[in-house]
């Protein structure tokens, strides 16, 4: 059972002293702490008693009256001040606030130490903390039986939330959305201030933070260790508060079950990982990749193929956890700064992806693919819509829904002109492991300025006009003439289109 201030102050070795407060003293003391802090506010749980030595104490009489205000707020149950140490004199406006409020403020005669009120507190509250005790190693056990049984995430949740005596939800830190597939939405007013809430936020007491309330329900968040993207969001009647040193245990508790679910999701994109690589390899078995689809629930004749990039790399690394709490069937796979994504296609596919990569997303969603047979024309035409997402600074671009820039209308003119222009070039380098189409782009980005070019690229001026001429010989096309230029300016440029690599070790996407 706990003990009230006005029992603690009547225990005789104490000699304890009443401020101001009185009609508080009926307040049940939990725990005591000992601080000296600014705002103490921001450490308490509630149920405290708080003892200072008045180091920190404010002197003027509006601060004073703020701290009493903010600890009562908190749900502190008394504050005890260190008599004759450094506390400054208590101005009218603290015995004020402090009736007004119910508030307990006491004297702690010099030279009584802390610890014995802390002792008294804690024999006084035995039964208590052993409840709660119980009620952690509850908790804990929670995880060996789900190892035991198998129980799915929200059978855990239920049970810890049985335990909290409240309803909890695990949501994605970033946007506040649920971070278990089929879970049920918080209330967009939680949602939002859970995406707007920043980590240097002030409203936090106990290592939980405040959130608004709904309706009749009393909101807080809490942080889950070792996993920055997710927390926990705990929903109570304001008259059974939560303590916010349990939550902690429950998210412990959480992140053990996350950790399970992450190691999961990890073997299960390096599957998926591997089958969409070989896919975009062309090193498939068609019946037997069909077959694998199947199972993943993937239907080739209403699926697209995408091609993604966004500046936030966190994003790009969890993008397939992303899917997976979307409850969307998926193929994903990552190689330097885009994404491959095969995905059903429908009316949100869209909405999705731009959620999961954020604002700085650029995004090119193929044709539908149909039949497998058509795959490698699908990866062409994630890579050309997402070419033109890039260069007209928009977020989706799907392919056949936009002009190209350089007027070209598909893949198949794209993939002509180059064929037609620039295939010796190419395979000139794919065999000798040369730059002429890197020197070439950047020779006609520098205005065909030899000195330029050797600048930019960090080469001999002579180094770039023997590959200029070598591109020449190749093309038949004389850079000084006007048609020439223009049909290798345009073949380049479908190059970058198409994603034509310069060579296997260069490390940028397209062509610059």
């Amino acid at each position: 059972m706990a003990i009230t201030i006005g029992e603690l102050a009547e225990i005789p070795h104490l000699q304890l002293d009443v401020h101001s407060g009185a009609a508080g003293l009926g307040r049940e003391v939990t725990w005591t702490h000992v601080t000296d802090l600014p705002e103490p506010w921001r450490w308490v749980t509630g149920g405290e008693f708080l003892m200072t030595n008045g180091m920190s104490f404010p002197k003027s009489a509006k601060a004073q009256a703020d701290l009493v205000r903010q600890l009562a707020a908190k749900g502190v149950a008394g504050l005890g001040i260190g008599e004759n140490m450094y506390c400054p004199p208590l101005t009218k406006a603290v015995s004020t606030i402090s009736d007004e409020l119910g508030f307990p403020v006491l004297w702690i005669r010099y030279p009584l130490p802390f610890v014995a009120i802390s002792r008294a507190v804690a024999e006084a509250t035995l039964l208590d903390q052993s409840q709660r005790l119980s009620r952690t190693v509850r908790m804990y056990d929670l995880i060996r039986r789900r190892t035991a049984h198998g129980a799915d995430p929200a059978a855990l949740l239920s049970a810890l939330a049985r335990e909290l005596g409240c309803e909890i939800q695990v949501c994605e830190r970033a946007t506040g959305e649920p971070w278990f597939p089929d879970s049920p939405p918080l209330d967009p007013t939680v949602s939002d201030a859970i995406a707007a809430l920043s980590d240097s936020s002030k409203n936090v007491a106990g290592g939980a933070y405040g959130l608004p309330s709904i309706g009749d329900r009393a909101a807080m968040l809490t942080d889950i260790p070792r996993h920055p993207g997710a927390a926990l969001v705990a929903l109570s009647d304001p008259k059974v508060s939560v303590d916010p040193i349990q939550l902690q245990h429950a998210a412990t508790v959480v992140a053990i079950e996350l950790s399970q679910t992450r190691l999961m999701l990890e073997h299960e994109r390096r599957y998926k990982s591997g089958l969409l690589t070989q896919m975009l390899e062309g090193r498939m078995d068609i019946p037997a990749v069909a077959d694998q689809l199947a199972e993943l629930g993937l239907d080739p004749a209403s699926a697209v193929l995408v091609a993604a990039h966004s500046d936030d790399t966190n994003r790009m690394l969890d993008l397939h956890n992303s899917l997976w709490r979307r409850s969307l069937p998926y193929l994903c796979r990552l190689r330097m700064d885009t994404a491959h994504v095969l995905v059903p296609d429908g009316p949100d596919t869209d909405a999705v992806l731009i959620r999961a990569l954020g604002p700085t997303a650029r995004i090119g969603v193929s044709g539908k693919i149909g039949s497998l047979s058509r795959f490698q024309d699908a990866a062409r035409e994630a890579s050309w819509a997402l070419s033109i997402a890039e260069r007209r600074g928009i977020v989706v671009s799907r392919y056949g829904s936009a002009v190209p820039w350089i007027g070209l209308s598909d893949v198949a003119d794209a993939q002509t002109l180059l064929d037609r222009i620039l295939r010796p070039v190419l395979d000139y380098d794919e065999k000798h492991q040369s730059q002429l189409v890197e020197t070439l782009d950047m020779f006609l980005q520098n205005q065909r300025s030899w000195q330029r070019t050797a600048q930019a690229m960090h080469i001999h001026r002579q180094t770039v006009m023997y590959r200029i001429r070598k591109v020449e010989a190749l093309t038949d096309r004389d850079v000084a003439d006007t048609n020439s230029l223009t049909e290798l300016w345009l073949a380049v440029r479908a190059a970058e289109l198409l994603s034509i690599p310069r060579t296997e070790t260069s490390p940028s996407r397209h062509l610059k």
